[in-house]
């Protein structure tokens, strides 16, 4: 899968400007998702020098990325300002999931992001299942159902 990955909030506290201090297993979330074959691009606000030190802090921890908000296959010689030369082109990425803490519901724990992710079920599945996929465990029946 490709994954993108916001960074302030998500992989490490809200301190803007600054870096925040890690939340708790994001980046040994992100490398073992990286080892089971995942393609994560970096995806933040950040630009500039901003935007290296947390690419840098990530490296650092050995989570490397295969973009930094753009594309998996996007042109490296494209102009920066593309927008500006073609108004139809859409800056959305083309990801299979987005990691970002200000989705609805809010951002889960990263074991619950790293169950949904490797077990590819819902969160909602992982909420009512405890993270296994249907083959390997049902739900048990309420006991008023019996």
């Amino acid at each position: 899968m490709t994954i993108a990955v916001d960074f302030d909030g998500t992989v490490v506290e809200h301190r803007y400007p600054a870096i925040g201090k890690e939340r708790p297993f994001a980046t040994a979330t992100l490398r073992r998702l990286m080892e089971d074959g995942h393609k994560l691009i970096f995806w933040s606000c950040r630009e500039g020098e901003l935007l290296q030190q947390a690419i840098d802090w990530c490296a650092e921890r050995g989570v490397r990325f295969y973009a930094v908000n753009a594309d998996l296959n996007e042109d490296k010689g494209e102009s920066i300002d593309t927008l500006a030369e073609n108004p139809s082109f859409s800056r959305k990425l083309k990801v299979d999931l987005f990691i970002d803490d200000r989705n609805v519901g809010g951002l889960p724990d990263w074991g619950a992001i790293y169950q949904i992710i490797a077990n590819r079920i819902t969160y909602e599945q992982y909420l009512t299942e405890g993270g296994y996929p249907h083959s390997e465990q049902r739900p048990k029946k309420p006991w008023w159902k019996f």
